[in-house]
Parts: C-alpha cells; sequence; structure tokens
C-alpha cells in the first residue's frame, strides 16, 4: 500500500486506530519483558513491543553470503526500505512510537543475518521507496511488494509469500459481495499505487463496458483513515493486503472479510518479494538466502509469528510471472 512519511505518521498503527474503532487491547507485560501485546480473538497473540525479544534470528551462512556484490560485502550492512505503516502485522510502528516492526521487517533481518550483514532499516512513503532503489541509496525493497510484469522491467525479484488481497465491509453492512458487479455503484477504498488499485481499476472498466454503474473509488495513504472511514460507513467496502484486513477483523471486531483474491487477479496467484535494482548482483544471494530460511523451518517460524501460515509459498522463486500490465 502506499503511505505518507511524515511525523504525524510514527505512530502505533493499532494505537492510532483505537481512537478510531474499538480494539480488544490487552497491556499485558510478556513474560520476557517485551512489553504489550495485542491478543486476537482467535488466541494468537501479536508482539507489539519495541525490542521484539522473539524475532527470528539466523547464523551467517558463508556459501551465500561469498555471493554478495563487493561493494555491499564490504560495507556490512544490508540496506533496506519500506513503507512505515503498510499496517499491522506487515509493517508498522511499535508501541514506543519509532521502532517499525512486523513480519517484512522480521523477513529483511533473517535474510541480512543469512549474508552475514547488518539490517539497515529505512522507511519512506510508498513511491519514494522505488525512487530509492532508483538511486541506489538502498539495496532492497521489502514491505509486501507484489511481483508485476511492469515492475520486472527495472527491477529483480525474489519471492518469499503469496499476495492474497481481501475485500473489507463493516460488520454490519448491509450489501452482499458476489462479483465485481456487485461492486457497481458502491464506494469501494484502495491504496493508490498498488496492484489492488490496477484490480480495482480494470473490474470497474469491465462493469462499465457491461452498462454497470462505475465504482467510487476513493484513495487512501493511511491506514487509520480507511479503517475510520469504513467504521463511519463513509466507504462500503475497501480492497487491501489480506494479511492487514484480517489482523484487522481479528483485533477490533468492527469489519468482515467478504472476499478473498490473488493479487493477479484470476490470470495466477501473485506473489510477494523482495525488490532490487535490476541486474546488481544481488537478487541472487537474496533468493538463497530466503530458500534457506525456507529449507531450514526458518522462514515457516517467522510466517507463523505473525499469523500468516496460509501465505506460506513452498519455494522462493527470482522474477515469476506477475501481475500482467495495464491495457494500453
Amino acid at each position: 500500500m502506499r503511505v505518507q512519511a511524515n511525523t504525524r505518521r510514527r505512530t502505533v498503527v493499532l494505537a492510532a486506530v483505537l481512537s478510531t474503532v474499538a480494539l480488544v487491547v490487552g497491556a499485558c507485560g510478556g513474560s520476557d519483558g517485551t512489553g504489550d501485546e495485542v491478543r486476537s480473538v482467535n488466541g494468537h497473540t501479536y508482539d507489539l513491543s519495541p525490542q521484539q525479544a522473539g524475532r527470528i534470528t539466523a547464523q551467517k551462512v558463508d556459501s551465500i553470503a561469498a555471493q554478495v556484490p563487493a561493494a555491499i560485502r564490504d560495507r556490512g550492512t544490508l540496506i533496506v526500505t519500506g513503507s512505515a505503516d503498510a499496517g499491522a502485522p506487515l509493517r508498522f510502528y511499535a508501541t514506543d512510537d519509532r521502532t517499525v516492526i512486523g513480519s517484512e521487517v522480521d523477513f529483511a533481518s533473517l535474510v541480512a543475518n543469512i549474508l552475514g550483514l547488518r539490517l539497515d532499516l529505512r522507511t519512506a512513503d510508498w513511491a519514494q521507496n522505488f525512487v530509492a532503489v532508483d538511486a541506489g541509496t538502498v539495496d532492497a525493497f521489502v514491505s509486501n511488494v507484489t511481483v508485476t510484469e511492469e515492475r520486472k522491467e527495472k527491477y529483480d525479484f525474489a519471492t518469499y509469500r503469496k499476495d492474497n488481497l481481501a475485500l473489507e465491509l463493516a460488520k454490519d453492512a448491509n450489501w452482499t459481495y458476489q462479483d465485481r458487479k456487485s461492486l457497481a455503484g458502491k464506494r469501494i477504498g484502495v491504496g493508490s499505487g498498488t496492484n489492488q488499485e490496477q484490480l480495482l481499476v480494470q473490474w470497474d472498466q469491465q462493469n462499465v463496458a457491461e452498462g454497470l454503474p462505475k465504482i467510487d473509488i476513493a484513495y487512501y495513504q493511511k491506514t487509520t483513515d480507511y479503517y475510520l472511514a469504513l467504521a463511519s460507513h463513509r466507504l462500503d467496502g475497501f480492497l487491501g493486503p489480506d494479511p492487514d484486513a484480517a489482523y484487522h477483523v481479528a483485533t477490533t471486531g468492527q469489519t468482515k472479510i467478504v472476499k478473498t483474491f490473488s493479487g493477479a487477479g484470476d490470470a495466477l496467484q501473485a506473489e510477494i518479494a523482495v525488490l532490487t535494482k535490476k541486474d546488481n548482483g544481488l537478487i541472487g544471494p537474496v533468493h538463497e538466502a530466503l530458500q534457506y530460511a525456507m529449507d531450514h523451518g526458518l522462514y515457516r517460524k517467522v510466517l507463523d509469528r505473525w499469523g500468516l501460515g496460509a501465505e506460506a509459498v513452498q519455494q522462493s522463486r527470482i522474477n515469476p510471472p506477475g501481475l500482467p500490465k495495464k491495457a494500453p
């Protein structure tokens, strides 16, 4: 999703949502001293503390680390950028309002461990993350990035998770979803510049071609804004990442998921990947690091830690088929 980089954004996503919709928050300090935790209605516990004592770690794998481009290896750091409030449990601020945590941070950290590098974590808004990769000021973009055919022209990808989307409605919504035609005439929120926006626009074009009313597409940059719009019924629904929606539904009880989709539509199962500048020599060792984590059970531990087991993939792939290009 696309977000703004400003100081007002420096708030824990969950805490911000607290001010707009009712959350089930348990401020029960963990026995390991990790601080506040949130327990979802299905019993899964998420550590929202900045300490992240339960983060999954790995030892350096010399054979993989040796493949890292010399300039990065000599520097000793892996510079990774991402969107700060992509939404829990993916990438969001911890309870100290400063530390970025989530599954995407854990994956970046795990790759850095295996490559024998120290993780240098950066944040920027969605579009600026691509700019930073283009400029070479960061090594990788790890923040729920979908593989698309258009992006593959400029970037390399190493996949690590399924990309699933969810249509989220207010719990008391008085309409039902059958197919894309159900969205005709509805006000549906989406993040600008995302693959879910591309899908929603395509569905709207198909509806209009069939004589149906247009979808009223509303663009949002911050998770707290669209959750407030859903709660106040200013939106009929929101199309976004399934992990965000599932977490929100579980921890608030204010919304419901009525349909999930592949991030590439009906054509194929979309995948989330680490993004690097094309042909800079980094994607190979990143891919091998991810595959090593999968083969040795570390990958699954990260997914389970954040309740994302349903999005597991069997192998990491370099530059697989992605979301097709927009029709001219």
